[in-house]
């Protein structure tokens, strides 16, 4: 069994979920306004990110930022950093992400992103899903924090 999409009620497993994210001692209103202004190291253009009103305006705020030089580098990391934060800090979050066990999670996607997610194309999810073993990373973990304390 897989989750294909991070909506309805996986919608928590989407960085559009709004939840407190700390980047360089700011505070952002969900992962997507964070990792967007991660993109750049301009503070202005930081700034202009954060204030986005939803995190659809954040990402498209994000495509127009100056990129930093090692942003493909180190946007996986980034990621990881934000979601274990997501999903560490909020207890309700945390639980909600354990509930899916073992379950294959896939960034499933209509708009063709095929490094954080995945593209149905005749029958087969073709892409990286980045996102989803991220989330898979993340939940295995805390899972592993819950089960030392």
């Amino acid at each position: 069994m897989s989750i294909k999409a991070f909506s309805g009620k996986f919608a928590f497993l989407s960085n559009f979920w709004s939840c407190k994210i700390i980047f360089e001692g700011i505070e952002f209103p969900s992962v997507e306004h964070a990792f967007q202004a991660a993109k750049t190291t301009k503070p202005s253009e930081r700034e202009l990110v954060r204030l986005a009103a939803t995190p659809v305006k954040a990402k498209r705020i994000g495509r127009q930022v100056t990129l930093r030089d090692d942003w493909d580098k180190v946007k996986i990391e980034i990621m990881h950093g934000f979601l274990l934060q997501k999903f560490s800090q909020d207890e309700m979050l945390r639980e909600m992400l354990l509930s899916t066990d073992d379950t294959e999670l896939i960034e499933g996607n209509t708009w063709g992103d095929k490094f954080w997610g995945a593209v149905l194309e005749n029958g087969k999810w073709v892409g990286r899903n980045e996102l989803g073993k991220l989330l898979m990373s993340v939940r295995s973990e805390i899972r592993a924090e819950v089960t030392d304390e």
